[in-house]
């Protein structure tokens, strides 16, 4: 396959997700803001998710300061921010009419709708009318998406590009995520709790559960309290989680080995060095080397394998 058109449908799939997971940063904040709490504790919260692509500096740009409002349509319609949704959904059109010929004709068709009703949403003001249908429907787009490519197109280099495209894109997500929520409680998140704030706790990690979609998972799994301890352990340990590290990387690492010629090539060695770390690591081991150390040293891993996934298949960024 030619190294463009490989490109192309890698984009193609890393922004579906990425407009996705936008959606669950910020539905899983604005859920969070309505829950009873200190205007800082709020504010922390918008700061922490410019703080996910470090879009800060960008945001004060257009903004004199942080609001909820301000925000959310920084990160949903604002079309000079290439994190927004509007802008991932345009790319993920644009990379998607680059290799028409590739895609079966449902695929093209259901990319070019989304962005198509994306506009027209935009346009009407429903973003701003009611906020959780609107990343309601971001994340249906894409799990149409997915669905309609795993259900039409050939098992084969272009589908496996794809795939890993979306599960790359899914574990950095995951990872920045899981990042921003514990690290703004501080280092002591794990300590004990007054009994006054267990009610906004279990309100506040049902949230962030429900932000990639593993309320009934975790309940199905542990039979017990939340505790933020077993969300991370849910979140970057459990292969059987669609959206955890784990699970990300179990298809990154088999899409790729599906790819590459030479099974010794330093890039499959890399995303299978992390697996495997991931795979017989426990959640003791994390916390006692800290988890915003852990998170982004995997992040920054995540990034290198990217590279060389670019380098050794895709159009390089030079």
């Amino acid at each position: 396959m030619l190294s463009r058109t490989a490109d192309h449908l890698f984009w193609m799939s890393r922004y579906t997700e990425r407009a996705e997971n936008t959606a669950r940063l910020l539905d899983v904040n604005y859920q969070t803001s309505l829950l009873p709490q200190s205007a800082q504790t709020a504010q922390t919260g918008w700061e922490g998710l410019l703080s996910i692509s470090e879009l800060a500096p960008a945001y004060f740009q257009l903004h004199p300061q942080i609001t909820p409002e301000g925000v959310m349509h920084f990160m949903v319609a604002q079309e000079s921010n290439p994190y927004s949704i509007i802008s991932s959904l345009r790319n993920t059109r644009e990379n998607a009419r680059a290799v028409r010929g590739t895609l079966t004709t449902e695929v093209w068709e259901t990319q070019n709708q989304t962005w198509l009703e994306m506009t027209r949403k935009i346009k009407a003001g429903e973003f701003e009318k009611d906020p959780p249908v609107f990343f309601e429907w971001v994340k249906f787009r894409s799990h149409l998406s997915r669905g309609v490519t795993v259900g039409t197109m050939l098992i084969d280099e272009a589908l496996q590009f794809m795939r890993l495209g979306t599960f790359l894109e899914r574990a950095d997500n995951t990872a920045r995520l899981l990042d921003v929520k514990f690290h703004a409680l501080g280092d002591d998140f794990l300590g004990q709790r007054q009994q006054i704030d267990q009610e906004y706790d279990f309100y506040h990690w049902s949230s962030i559960l429900r932000s990639v979609s593993g309320f009934e998972i975790y309940r199905k799994v542990y039979r017990d309290l939340i505790k933020p301890d077993r969300v991370a352990e849910l979140l970057i340990l459990r292969p059987d989680m669609p959206r955890s590290l784990h699970a990300s990387l179990n298809e990154v690492v088999a899409n790729l080995r599906a790819l590459v010629d030479d099974q010794q090539s330093a890039t499959l060695r890399k995303a299978g060095k992390l697996l495997a770390e991931i795979k017989y690591g426990s959640i003791d081991e994390i916390l006692g080397l800290g988890l915003h150390a852990y998170l982004t040293q995997f992040m920054d891993r995540v990034n290198d394998l990217g590279n060389h996934i670019s380098q050794d298949f895709l159009v390089p960024n030079y």
